[in-house]
């Protein structure tokens, strides 16, 4: 069993920035695949980008490349996620997720790829 805890949710103006942390239980870590998820009120949870078990490769969203950056730091099993020029159309509650994968390189985009999920923390961009 893994738990996903994310932090670093607030408040910014719009253009303004927010990194957000998640650190894993356990001590497989390593093994794991990792994304960020978001969810606006009314919407489906959607993807925003993800790092392979390697963390050689990472993927983004369309809409939040050049913008977004999801980096891990396995010595402190944590993933973050920082995020800046901000939108207020981004405001949502950010998800944390991980699935235990045998290959290094593989990318996971979608929701049902991932068996773990973190509780959410809410990001908020006034305009």
């Amino acid at each position: 069993q893994v738990q996903l805890v994310e932090s670093g949710g607030g408040l910014v103006q719009a253009g303004g920035s927010l990194r957000l942390s998640c650190v894993a239980s356990g001590r497989t870590f390593r093994s794991f695949a990792m994304g960020w998820f978001r969810q606006a009120p009314g919407k489906e949870r959607e993807f925003v980008a993800a790092f392979s078990r390697s963390g050689g490769s990472s993927y983004y969203a369309d809409s939040v490349k050049g913008r977004f950056t999801i980096s891990r730091e396995n010595a402190k099993n944590t993933v973050y996620l920082q995020m800046n020029s901000l939108k207020p159309e981004e405001t949502a509650v950010y998800y944390c997720a991980a699935t235990s994968t045998p290959i290094l390189g593989f990318v996971l985009v979608h929701t049902t790829q991932y068996d773990y999920w973190g509780q959410g923390t809410q990001g908020t961009v006034a305009s």
